[in-house]
């Protein structure tokens, strides 16, 4: 019984290290409750340009902490959500998005993807249908009169061998 109280405290401990740390510092957190969530929804969605795997909301280096400072200086100012990204867009260009827009410049980036998968689809399907061909051949393919005297000869001589 303890032993399964111990794997059960184990597995939530290691869940609970996997959710994001969330980098933001208190004194960074705005007054009004809207603007705040406004500034978190917009920094779950930008790049740490110094981690780049990481939204600025979950990363603590000191460029992201500026980031951080930076939405929320421009919400408390007025700008809307998109106004935001477009200025840190114009700023540090695309790559500050974790999300990329959809546009003729990533049109490639969004293409590959499915593209990869269709072409793996569509391999797996010949391959497939190849495969039932042999397959089907093999099992219809009987042999000719002069085959099957040839084998029964063979069958008769190892018969009368033993």
């Amino acid at each position: 019984m303890r032993n399964i109280v111990l794997a059960i405290l184990a597995g939530l401990a290691i869940a609970l290290a996997a959710l994001p740390a969330g980098a933001v510092a208190p004194d960074e957190i705005l007054d009004d409750p809207v603007l705040e969530q406004r500034a978190r929804d917009l920094s779950a969605n930008l790049r740490c340009m110094v981690c780049q795997n990481q939204s600025i909301d979950d990363s603590d280096a000191p460029l992201a902490k500026d980031l951080r400072v930076l939405v929320r200086e421009r919400l408390v100012a007025g700008d809307s959500n998109s106004e935001v990204i477009d200025y840190l867009v114009a700023r540090y260009g695309e790559f500050v998005l974790l999300k990329p827009r959809f546009s003729w410049n990533t049109v490639l980036l969004w293409a590959v993807a499915p593209l990869a998968l269709l072409v793996g689809a569509g391999t797996l399907l010949v391959a497939a249908r190849r495969r039932t061909r042999t397959l089907a051949t093999t099992r219809t393919t009987s042999l000719s009169d002069a085959e099957q005297a040839k084998l029964d000869r063979i069958l008769a001589e190892q018969a009368d061998g033993r």
